[in-house]
């Protein structure tokens, strides 16, 4: 059986534009949650933007695309690659810009100031990101474009990974990016209630809900023979996953988490492992009430208490379809340092489990990754060290 390993990252997220500089800022207990203000009609709210105002996805997307390549030490074209990056939001930017210009008059802005152009709206479609990206390293195999809500990031590379797999291709470049810092975004989950005032603090027993935040991982995965071949380092391997559907309700999780224990239970099959087996759980973790309480009960019904877990959340925000991406690329570091990443935000917990309060350094061998999206998108990963 093809073997799946990952070879290459690349990360960008609100504690830094590189993936050394956002881990070593995540381990050191920092984040990268401020208060901004980057729309007038809106009130200042926390969010986890990258720079000063809200980022373009088309340049988010080069840059982990770019940073991932180099990191696997490519320095060719990839014509028989696969692209698998995906986006929960892609160019809603683009598209509120566009809409604003054109039935906004008061507002008397000139296209060319805001730096979008009707006539390249078919660059803005939702599966246009992964397709940029293919043209960016000369891909010419399979391009997927995968929306799953949150889990959108844990599913593309699922989708790679199976693809090796099943030897339609030897190499692709997989992962998320996220933009989500827009008028429409903020203010449909304000009006869910779902966004926090002060900050992100997931699992706490005083978290005020998810806080927005832009960012992206996208990464390098091949087989391991070709891996071999090349002499390329590896951040781990890909034992399994598992993909599910609560069938519940549009933005509440069937709080039984039966499909959430479905997908785990899944993941873990197909990895030919057992709960035990599983050193660290880098949970969905988004400070919500519903979220946080759902999977802190399916994480005690299936695993032991001695098991660490952590998000990353409260350092990053929530940087939804982009979440499981830049989650997996931090247990990937994590394995490849020993050393837990911790749960930023959470002071005290409601649930009883091994939460990593600050990091330290422990035997990771084996770990899983999940993420819980809006309708019910069940999507979790298993990796293991090389």
């Amino acid at each position: 059986m093809v073997e799946v390993v990952i070879t290459g990252i690349g990360l960008v997220s609100a504690l830094g534009t590189s993936l050394e500089g956002s881990w070593q800022k995540l381990i050191a207990g920092e984040s990268g949650i401020k208060l901004h203000q980057p729309f007038q009609e809106l009130e200042p709210l926390p969010l986890g933007l990258i720079g000063q105002q809200p980022a373009s996805l088309r340049m988010l997307t080069e840059l982990v695309v770019d940073a991932a390549i180099k990191d696997a030490g490519i320095l060719t074209k990839l014509p028989n690659c696969a692209v698998v990056i995906g986006s929960s939001r892609s160019h809603q930017a683009s598209w509120e810009k566009l809409a604003r210009n054109r039935y906004t008059k008061s507002l008397n802005q000139d296209l060319s100031v805001i730096g979008e152009r009707l006539e390249d709206w078919l660059e803005t479609l939702p599966h246009m990101n992964a397709i940029a990206s293919a043209r960016q390293i000369g891909a010419e195999g399979i391009v997927l474009a995968p929306m799953a809500a949150c889990s959108t990031g844990i599913w593309a590379i699922s989708q790679a990974a199976l693809l090796i797999k099943t030897g339609q291709c030897e190499i692709a470049i997989a992962g998320a990016t996220e933009a989500p810092i827009t008028p429409l975004t903020i203010s449909g989950f304000q009006q869910m209630g779902a966004l926090a005032k002060t900050g992100a603090y997931p699992f706490d027993k005083h978290r005020e809900g998810l806080v927005l935040g832009e960012g992206g991982a996208v990464f390098v995965l091949e087989s391991k023979a070709l891996a071999q071949k090349r002499q390329a380092k590896i951040y781990g391997e890909i034992l399994g996953f598992g993909l599910t559907a609560d069938a519940h309700h549009p933005n509440q999780p069937d709080l039984e988490g039966k499909s959430a224990i479905a997908a785990i239970k899944q993941a873990l099959e197909r990895s030919h492992i057992q709960p035990h087996d599983i050193d660290y759980i880098h949970a969905h973790g988004t400070a919500t009430q519903l979220n946080d309480q759902m999977e802190s009960s399916v994480i005690k019904k299936l695993f032991s208490h001695s098991v660490a877990v952590s998000s990353t959340k409260g350092a990053t925000g929530h940087t939804l379809g982009a979440s499981g991406a830049l989650g997996l690329a931090f247990t990937l570091l994590g394995m490849q340092h020993q050393i837990l990443p911790p749960n930023i935000g959470l002071k005290q917990s409601e649930f009883d489990l091994n939460f990593v309060r600050t990091a330290y350094h422990c035997q990771i061998r084996q770990a899983l990754c999940l993420s819980f999206g809006f309708g019910g998108q069940n999507a979790v990963i298993v990796v293991k060290k090389n």
